[in-house]
Order: C-alpha cells, then sequence, then structure tokens
C-alpha cells in the first residue's frame, strides 16, 4: 500500500516546496490556513455584514438591492416603548414579549441546568457502582435531536399521552391526592381523571419547555463539569483528609474554588445556547398557547421568513440586538472571573 501512496504524495508535495522556497516558513502556513479562512468568512464574517445592511432596509423585497434604505427605522420600532416593563406599550409587543419569555426562560434554564450538572458531576465523580453506565445515562438525552427530543415529550404530555394514562390510573390514591393538593397551592389546577392540558395551558407549558431543555442538555455540561473536577490534583484532596477537612469544608474551599474556571465556561456556553433556543420549544408548543412560549430566535424566524409580509428589515435587526446583548453578557462575565482571579 505504501509502494502505491508514496509516489502520490511525492508528486503533490513538489508543488508546496516550490512555494515555501518562494514564501519562506511564515508565509507557508497561510496558504494551508487560506481555504478555511475563505469558507469561514463565506459562510460566517459575509452574513454577518449582510445582515448589518438587511437591518438597516425595509420592504419585503429578498434582494438587498431592491431593498430601501430606512436607516435606523426597524431599530427605533423595536426599542419603542412607554413603559419597558409592560409589552402593551410596546410598538412590537409581540417582540418585548418574546425578550420577557426569553429572559424568564434563561434564567431558569440555566440556574436548574448548571445545578444540576454540578450535582450530578460531583456524584460522578465519586467511585460508585456502575459509574460508565450513570455517565453515559445521564449524556445519552445529548446525542438525539432536538426535534426527537420535542415528539418524545409531546407524545407522553399530550391530553391522551403517557402521563396522563398514568395518573389516571392513580386517580382517588393517596399519592395522586396529595399531589393535587400541592399543585393547587402552588396555583395549578388539580389533577383529575380528565388529565391536564400540559401542551396548551400556558404555565404548563413554560414548566415543561425549561424542564425538557434541561434535561435535553444536562449531559454535556456534566461532561464538561466532571472533566474539570478530574483535573483537580489528588494530592490537593489527600492534604485536606490529611488536616482532617471535613466533606462539606473540602467541597467549599477546595473543589468549587478550583473548579471556578470550568464553572466559568459552563455558564456562558449554557447562557449562549439558552438564548438561542428554538427548534425544541418550537417542535413542542409552536410558541404557544398564545406567546407563551415563544422566544427570541422564534420572533425572528416568524418576521423573517414564516410571517406574511416578510419582514427581513426587521427580523435582522432583533438579531443583531441579540447579537449585541450575548457579546455584552459575556463580556461582563469574563471580566468578573478575571477579576475574581486576580484578586
Amino acid at each position: 500500500m505504501l509502494r502505491v501512496i508514496a509516489p502520490v504524495m511525492n508528486v503533490i508535495e513538489l508543488p508546496f516546496r516550490w512555494l515555501q522556497r518562494r514564501l519562506g516558513l511564515k508565509l507557508i502556513a497561510w496558504v494551508f490556513l487560506l481555504p478555511n479562512i475563505l469558507l469561514f468568512g463565506l459562510f460566517a464574517f459575509l452574513p454577518v455584514i449582510l445582515n448589518v445592511f438587511y437591518g438597516m432596509t425595509g420592504g419585503t423585497d429578498v434582494m438587498l438591492a431592491d431593498r430601501p434604505n430606512v436607516g435606523a427605522a426597524n431599530f427605533e420600532r423595536l426599542l419603542s416603548c412607554d413603559n419597558y416593563l409592560d409589552p402593551n406599550s410596546c410598538r412590537d409587543d409581540k417582540f418585548w414579549r418574546a425578550v420577557y419569555n426569553t429572559i424568564w426562560f434563561v434564567t431558569l434554564q440555566v440556574g436548574f441546568m448548571v445545578g444540576f450538572a454540578l450535582i450530578t458531576a460531583l456524584v460522578l465523580n465519586r467511585k460508585i457502582r456502575a459509574r460508565g453506565f450513570f455517565r453515559s445515562v445521564f449524556f445519552f438525552p445529548v446525542l438525539l435531536s432536538p426535534v426527537v427530543v420535542a415528539l418524545i415529550w409531546k407524545w407522553i404530555l399530550q391530553r391522551e399521552g403517557i402521563l396522563n394514562a398514568f395518573l389516571d390510573w392513580l386517580n382517588g390514591t393517596w399519592a395522586i391526592e396529595g399531589l393535587s393538593a400541592v399543585i393547587v397551592a402552588l396555583g395549578g389546577t388539580a389533577l383529575s381523571v380528565q388529565g391536564i392540558a400540559w401542551i396548551t395551558d400556558a404555565g404548563w407549558a413554560f414548566f415543561w419547555s425549561v424542564f425538557i431543555s434541561v434535561w435535553a442538555h444536562m449531559g454535556f455540561y456534566t461532561l464538561i463539569l466532571l472533566a474539570g473536577l478530574q483535573a483537580i490534583p489528588r494530592d490537593v484532596y489527600e492534604a485536606a483528609t490529611m488536616d482532617g477537612a471535613s466533606a462539606f469544608r473540602t467541597l467549599r474551599r477546595i473543589t468549587l474554588p478550583l473548579l471556578a474556571p470550568t464553572m466559568l465556561v459552563v455558564v456562558i456556553l449554557a447562557l449562549i445556547k439558552g438564548v438561542q433556543t428554538f427548534d425544541e420549544v418550537y417542535a413542542f408548543t409552536g410558541g404557544g398557547p398564545g406567546t407563551a412560549t415563544t422566544f427570541i430566535i422564534q420572533y425572528i424566524y416568524e418576521e423573517g421568513f414564516a410571517g406574511q409580509p416578510r419582514l427581513f428589515g426587521l427580523a435582522a435587526a432583533a438579531s443583531i440586538l441579540l447579537a449585541l446583548v450575548l457579546v455584552v453578557l459575556t463580556g461582563i462575565q469574563l471580566w468578573l472571573n478575571r477579576r475574581s482571579v486576580d484578586g
């Protein structure tokens, strides 16, 4: 095999040898990087630049040359509000409802996901039976397509789904009566033999959207935190044990401080992923009922591609505002981390 490949590789090597002699060792590296730079510029930088231009145009035409320049009109429409805490007072109330839903969703999703991922990583880092099996179990949902995840849970939670069937089977028992009392106390709807509209009730739909997102993505962040835990030197724990430190004190004084850089990475990734949530929730609820689970990415999609008329400029302006917010949040978190490290 090598006898066949070697002559071919020698022929391919000839022009690169010539280029290296002509350009030198420093410039020849750019020859190898050039294809990636061109692809990255074509599919990453160029769309960003075009998006900025689209954000300053109006009309419904697709071609940029056919669209009139409206300046900052799209941004003014999105940001015009008498009271930013009341979406009904905003010129584009749907945008602000999507913003509030996204903020509330990200707060709950990132908080619960990072917390559960940390607890899971701490448990899986210990010497327990079938540790490899449990690691794979927690990571398995990450391998599923977001649409598949949404359809599985939609099948479980629909009015004639598995969960309502199970609750109907439990109906009348002490367990279901106790659960109904807790739900009513929290302001929810009591469980009944007719089942609950998990998907068509606004409160339940939002709750399950958060739950499904945490369930589907927690394994990825658990894996990152687990790698961070395993990177902590063992001798640090041995020294703490010799000094008689308790498990809680070891966690608070050693594990969490040394895991802080990894935690920062996890929080930033989870935050960016949470803000960009679209496919799972869209396949699960379609943004409903009403606008209860409509998030900012769905707003951009509907304004630019699914709605009539297709307002490409408004969608582009919304995406630019979203990008700016993500850049600011990431910068703040990196600054806080650098400040804590520098003391």
